[in-house]
Order: C-alpha cells, then structure tokens, then sequence
C-alpha cells in the first residue's frame, strides 16, 4: 500500500469516528428518559422523583426536574429547541435539581445539542451537559 493510500484510510477512519447520525423527529418521538447526570454529576433521585424527558406526537416535549414543563420541540440538525416552553414555577429541596432546572429550561429555549448512543440520549449547551437514559413507561 502506497503513502497516500495509507494517509487516505487513516483520514476516513478518523473522521468516521467523529460524525454523529442525523436524528430525526421519528427517532425521539414515543421515547421517555430519566436524567442519570447533570454536568457528569450523578442523580441520586429516588424513582418516583426521578427527572424526566419525554418526547411525544408532534415532537411535543414534556417532562419534570422540579418543575414539570412543557413544549412544541424542533429538531433540526441535532439541535433540539423548545419554543416556547412552558414551566411551573417551583423550587427543590435538592440544590443540583434546582440547577438543573435552570440549566435544562435554557438549554431547551436556546437550542441544545443531541446525541443519541443506543439508550442514551446527551444534551449539550457549551460546556454543559445532561445525560438521559432510556426508561419508557412499559418495558
């Protein structure tokens, strides 16, 4: 194999390994998910307070942290926006939640980048991040 065959293999493989597939609406739609981490800090939440995610008809978007809020979602290049974005108005007794909260609110409104790995679904905004793990309702 000659040089600039070799170079040519090495630059697909290396850039194969950093493209992210193309999500589409259809690929969320009908999914829950519990956060796991915000920011790599672990939830320790009990379950039945465990923050949520859920994507239903229309990429209506849905969920709970200390407040449970509520959307139409668009998804275009990865970038999931939540416009506009409806929220009670509560606090937690739980610090990181109510971060999360926060974080989560403006990520959604402003645009957050996803990435879906088999039942792991990543929001990144900067240098923030929250990871979700598949929980539908029925299993």
């Amino acid at each position: 194999m000659n040089k600039t065959a070799i170079i040519t293999l090495l630059a697909a493989v290396t850039l194969s390994g950093c493209s992210h597939p193309r999500l589409s609406a259809d690929t969320l739609q009908h999914h829950r998910y519990e956060l796991v981490s915000i920011d790599g800090a672990a939830i320790n939440t009990p379950n039945p307070q465990k923050p949520t995610l859920e994507f239903g008809e229309n990429m209506h978007v849905s969920g709970k942290m200390c407040n449970r809020f509520n959307g139409q979602g668009q998804l275009a290049d990865n970038v999931l926006t939540v416009k506009p974005m409806m929220s009670t108005r509560m606090l937690c007794a739980d610090p990181q939640l109510n971060q999360g909260d926060m974080l989560l609110a403006e990520m959604l409104e402003k645009g957050a980048k996803v990435s879906l790995q088999a039942q792991t679904l990543t929001l990144t905004q900067g240098q923030h991040q929250l990871i979700y793990q598949l929980k539908e309702w029925v299993n």
